[in-house]
């Protein structure tokens, strides 16, 4: 059995005779007044031959004619009619039969005709008149008439009603029949009437209905799915089902697809086909959507010859799956698939609209295109759906284009989409992505109703937009109004806290996370992972790791770049090894941190051979990320000549991001010559970056080069082109301290500079020389070393040393690469306060104590 209490059955006024006999189910008054004239026959004949082949109009004329001439059909015509029309969905002209022939014909209206009339009002929607027939029917009401009221009030999602009727009928000393049972069964398919349903399906077994008819066991499945969420107790009815077919299959393959278990739904296909049932169109399209989850591009290509084969191929719903189905699986280059796909399509709906713009979206890059296929589905007059306008404000979002985007909300708020969620949530993501936060909170109130989705989408913007004070306000809104928190929300706060440094409050989402039940949430450790690798505490990352019950490929990942930010190479290594051990293979992004954590110490020969074992022992493609990795370690090494020809022998061209690498390593090295073709290489691909210039104006500056630093700068000004200002910043007590070169702003300025003159005494003597290559302006020697004094990661270093007490770190975190004087500083401030100082700076943290760093000067 299913686990289910059959004796429950009992609670529900049940009668002695659980199975419907043989008879008659209708008394039915069939018969009509005899027209002693005998020439209608033959139009009555017509009538019933367009009915039979489905010409209505033709029906309608003939009844026409028949009225003309006084006379009409008998009750059994009529009821064929109405069925017709109910058949062909063709419910106005049903309607008018009734409304203009039937009311006017003078027949007495029998069981057959009110039944018919019941599922006609019912199927087009107006369900209060079909209860007013059914009530107004009296005595007439038989087996046939609950059945439709109760299915009537299933479909038009009145579960309260459809129960209701339900019982009033076994009050009434009706049994149920095999349609009766179905409708009341789907009318418990929702959370509230789960519990009667379950009542029911002890009834359903009592009567025998379970194992001889597959509508019955087909709602069932739906109720436990859709109703308790129970996919396990629906796939427990489906296997109990003696009698199955193609249908039965379908429903638990698009059940299993659409609660969240793809690989279930690709096996019970497999089931199904050695079971020697033939997939429908529906079959297909569940199956392919399931490959698509799973990215099985194998499977779906071998799916998508299959269906070309059946002629389902240009079924709209099956090219539409097929188009997501290649589109996620992308990354082998398939949306070029989905395309061809798409464009074989001989009508384009807004599914299949929705589904090609999506699939450009979601593989990368191919943003403008997808804004392109939506100004041409705008061309071919097909209206845009809330998915459609998701997807393409995600594109605008992604070319960072909120003007852009703003024009797509426009079209969005005149089809009155605007209000729905997922429209308003991307606009905010939209926004955010362009740092336009005052526009993002301003899209965040006009949602008419807030979600946990929406909440979780603002409260991300503005972690990632480095405002943790506002995340954390809004994530108690989220708890006063009682959502509740969930896991995505948790890793946006933790993402926020790493953003900015913040571990005091990563600890406190911590604690609340222990006490709210997600601590065991595999994605939820790796966030902490993160977090607390990026605010500088590498041991609490690594202790989140050891707890771990289960660990995926990112929780490796996520440790070994921790070890590798922080400078721990062969700890990084040591973990690389140890994940293949564990039999979990690594990805593109597991490569980048092993191969950053060779190039942050200096392992050439190590990096080598990681980077030559990508393909090789993992087939994985290296990506432009991956030879910009080489490009560091050989550039860091100073094989700047090695690392010039490793550029140009790479398989595609060099893009920005390589060629900046190559640019920053020249500029640490002094090799002006190269640096200046980097810059070009890069100016070339874009003209507006303005990290060319500054890294080029920097080399000329180290060099002594001040006019072509003047020029340089004088580009950027005619450019508009800003310079990101560095800046450092320091958690203490919970609250966040940020510092300018040359800062006087904050309350404790006073005792922060002499905190710093005390400083710049004492590391002298010990054997300090201001660097003054690093100060990367024309002046005297002494406004030089002035000005090394200014840097903002030793105003924040000056300001821990007087506020964080002993023995905890100082930990400073700077949005730049922290300057090479100021590297040296830290290393004799920590000698001479003996204290431990944490800086995390773009590139990597750096563990100063006892006048030694973590990087050993290699960075």
């Amino acid at each position: 059995m299913l686990g289910l209490s059959v004796s429950s059955a009992s609670k529900l006024p049940l009668i002695p005779s659980i199975k419907p006999s043989n008879q008659s189910r209708h008394n039915l008054q069939l018969s009509s007044p005899q027209n002693p004239n005998c020439e209608p026959q033959p139009l009555n004949h017509r009538l019933i031959h367009h009915l039979n082949v489905g010409h209505l109009h033709k029906a309608i004329s003939t009844l026409d004619l028949m009225a003309q001439k006084g006379t009409h059909p008998d009750l059994t015509t009529y009821s064929l009619f109405l069925k017709s029309c109910i058949r062909s969905r063709n419910f106005q002209l049903g309607k008018l039969v009734h409304t203009h022939y039937l009311t006017h014909s003078q027949l007495h209206l029998n069981s057959l005709i009110l039944n018919s009339l019941i599922s006609l009002y019912s199927k087009s929607g107006d369900w209060a008149k079909a209860k007013s027939i059914f009530y107004d029917m009296g005595d007439l009401r038989d087996l046939v008439s609950w059945t439709a009221m109760v299915s009537c009030f299933a479909n038009n999602d009145m579960g309260t009603e459809a129960i209701v009727t339900f019982l009033q009928m076994l009050e009434n000393g009706l049994c149920p029949n095999e349609y009766c049972f179905s409708a009341v069964i789907r009318a418990c398919s929702n959370v509230e009437n789960v519990p009667i349903g379950k009542m029911i399906f002890g009834f359903v077994i009592k009567s025998g209905y379970f194992e001889s008819d597959v509508c019955v066991g087909c709602a069932l499945i739906d109720m436990f799915v859709k109703g308790g969420g129970d996919v396990d107790l629906a796939y427990k009815v489906f296997e109990k089902m003696p009698e199955k077919n193609a249908v039965t299959w379908t429903l638990m393959i698009t059940r299993f697809m659409q609660f969240g278990f793809p690989m279930e739904a690709v096996n019970l296909f497999l089931d199904m086909v050695l079971s020697e049932y033939v997939p429908d169109q529906f079959t297909f399209g569940g199956v392919i959507s399931a490959c698509a989850e799973l990215e099985l591009l194998n499977l779906g290509q071998q799916l998508h010859s299959w269906v070309i084969r059946t002629g389902l191929a240009l079924d709209v719903c099956v090219a539409c799956c097929l188009v997501d189905m290649y589109a996620k699986c992308a990354a082998d280059g398939s949306v070029d698939d989905a395309r061809k796909v798409f464009d074989l399509m001989v009508d384009h709906n807004v599914m299949s609209w929705t589904a090609i713009i999506t699939g450009y979206v979601q593989s990368g890059g191919r943003d403008k295109e997808a804004v392109e296929l939506f100004c041409e589905m705008i061309k071919g007059h097909v209206s845009p759906n809330h998915f459609t306008f998701s997807s393409v404000l995600k594109a605008c979002a992604n070319l960072s284009d909120p003007r852009m985007g703003e024009q797509v909300y426009t079209h969005a708020v005149k089809l009155g989409l605007a209000s729905v969620n997922c429209v308003g949530n991307s606009l905010i993501s939209m926004y955010a992505r362009s740092g336009m936060m005052e526009d993002a909170q301003k899209a965040f109130d006009m949602l008419f109703e807030k979600n946990l989705i929406s909440y979780n989408t603002i409260v991300d913007a503005y972690a990632k937009n480095l405002n943790s004070e506002k995340a954390f306000e809004l994530f108690h809104e989220i708890e006063d109004i009682g959502i509740g928190a969930s896991a995505f929300t948790f890793a946006s706060l933790l993402s926020g806290a790493a953003s900015i440094g913040a571990v005091g409050k990563g600890e406190q989402i911590h604690v609340r996370l222990l006490k709210s039940g997600f601590a065991s949430n595999q994605s939820i450790c790796n966030a902490l992972i993160s977090m607390y690798s990026r605010c500088g505490n590498i041991e609490a990352a690594f202790q989140v790791f050891n707890d771990m019950g289960g660990r995926n490929v990112i929780s490796w990942t996520s440790m070994i770049t921790g070890f590798a930010k922080h400078g721990f190479a062969s700890k990084a290594m040591e973990m690389f090894h140890k994940m293949l051990e564990d039999g979990v293979r690594p990805n593109e992004i597991t490569y980048i941190a092993v191969l950053s954590a060779c190039s942050h110490a200096g392992l050439i020969s190590e990096g080598w051979k990681l980077f030559n074992s990508m393909y090789r022992e993992h087939g994985i493609v290296p990506r432009m990320e991956h030879y910009a990795c080489m490009v560091d370690l050989l550039g860091r090494s100073g094989s700047l000549l090695e690392a010039f020809e490793f550029i140009n022998s790479m398989p595609f061209k060099a893009d920005a991001l390589v060629w900046r690498t190559f640019l920053a390593a020249c500029q640490v090295h002094g090799n002006k010559e190269l640096g200046e073709h980097a810059a070009k290489m890069i100016l070339e691909q874009d003209p507006y970056d303005p990290a060319a210039y500054i890294l080029l104006s920097n080399l000329y500056a180290s060099s002594g080069q001040w006019d072509n630093v003047v020029i340089i700068r004088k580009n950027l000004k005619e450019r508009n082109l800003i310079k990101e200002a560095g800046c450092s910043w320091i958690e203490v007590e919970n609250m966040v301290h940020k510092f300018h070169v040359g800062d006087t702003s904050h309350p404790l300025a006073q005792d922060i500079y002499y905190e710093l003159n005390q400083l710049a005494s004492k590391i002298k003597e010990l054997g300090y020389v201001p660097d003054t290559d690093f100060v990367l302006h024309d002046v005297e020697d002494e406004l030089k070393e002035q000005y090394l004094f200014q840097h903002s990661e030793k105003i924040a270093v000056a300001f821990g040393l007087i506020s964080v007490s002993q023995p905890k770190p100082i930990r400073v975190f700077k949005n730049l690469r922290v300057c090479g004087d100021c590297h040296t500083a830290i290393k004799f401030i920590s000698m001479a306060r003996g204290r431990e100082i944490v800086v995390r700076d773009s590139n990597r943290f750096h563990h100063f104590k006892n006048g030694a760093c973590s990087c050993n000067d290699y960075w």
